[in-house]
């Protein structure tokens, strides 16, 4: 057979591979990951839910984790996602007002708490109004998220400021770009306290909880999660799906989260 002939027959085999593709359902022509922008805080229980979504499905997920501000701005900016799993309500507003969500599929996800972390031992500490923090501190540095910007810095800011703490450690902060920077740390010695989601201090055995901060010190805890409104694939909606039903409750639950229901 000439190289002539062969190279026909190449071509014809590749049209009528391509002709049985385009008869094939799309399910099956492609399985696109589904791409996921979510709080940094939410890792470790997202990664196992999206596992067992993935082994029930055979979809993959593509997930990029940072703090729900950085996210936010990326979308913004264009950056390609089908879900945003924000850790506060106002990042999630602030893509709404700008029309980059669905907003009718929007949905409250999960609820957490803020907690004050020590080195693995510390001793417990009684959190209340004015109590002693800039004491405990010392010379050293208070590890939060960046408190202006990142939603568990947020939450922690207001919380001191409720408990009139705020002004006495407030030039002691060091501000991190999302909370497990925060809980990094202190986890290496690198603070001797911090403020971080309880969800990310069941995840490090180098830090141990001393206080838990009143829930009425700082406004209600919510992860809401939202389809981007120019998404188009079809695997994303039933992610979402999967996410809120009974069978991922286990997966955030064993992480500390609250499993929250209802739109908001």
């Amino acid at each position: 057979m000439s190289w002539i002939d062969r190279s026909r027959r190449g071509v014809m085999g590749l049209a009528a591979s391509l002709a049985l593709l385009a008869c094939l359902p799309e399910t099956v022509v492609a399985q696109q990951p589904v791409t996921v922008f979510a709080a940094a805080s939410m890792k470790n229980a997202l990664d196992a839910a999206s596992t067992a979504w993935t082994e029930k499905s055979g979809i993959a997920t593509s997930i990029s984790y940072a703090g729900s501000s950085a996210l936010a701005r990326q979308i913004e900016a264009g950056a390609p996602a089908d879900l945003f799993i924000s850790a506060d309500l106002q990042w999630m507003d602030y893509l709404a007002a700008q029309g980059l969500i669905d907003a009718a599929s929007r949905t409250s996800l999960l609820g957490n708490r803020i907690v004050l972390i020590g080195a693995r031992g510390a001793p417990a500490v009684d959190i209340g109004p004015g109590f002693d923090l800039a004491a405990l501190i010392g010379d050293g540095k208070l590890a939060m998220a960046a408190p202006d910007s990142v939603p568990a810095g947020r939450y922690g800011k207001a919380a001191l400021e409720s408990l009139g703490v705020w002004p006495s450690v407030a030039a002691k902060v060091a501000g991190a770009e999302n909370v497990r920077a925060a809980l990094q740390y202190v986890a290496r010695g690198e603070a001797p306290y911090g403020i971080v989601y309880r969800t990310d201090a069941a995840a490090d055995p180098n830090v141990t909880v001393v206080g838990i901060f009143p829930e009425t010190s700082h406004p209600p805890i919510v992860y809401p999660v939202a389809p981007l409104r120019d998404a188009d694939n079809p695997a994303a909606a039933d992610y979402l799906a999967f996410l809120k039903s009974e069978e991922a409750r286990p997966f955030f639950e064993a992480e500390g989260f609250a499993v929250l229901h209802g739109d908001r």
